[in-house]
């Protein structure tokens, strides 16, 4: 709820008022495009 808030500027009860498979949707297409602005995860270095 916090993330599609912060992201896309909605209030608390816009989101609560979405159904459930509608907010897991959002958070995959908002996930997408961070991912797509932010380029992949960087690989982890193995420490010695």
């Amino acid at each position: 709820m916090t993330f599609l808030s912060y992201y896309l500027h909605w209030s608390r009860g816009e989101v609560m008022n979405l159904p459930h498979q509608e907010r897991r949707r959002w958070c995959r297409e908002v996930s997408d495009i961070n991912q797509k602005l932010n380029g992949p995860e960087p690989k982890s270095i193995p420490l010695r």
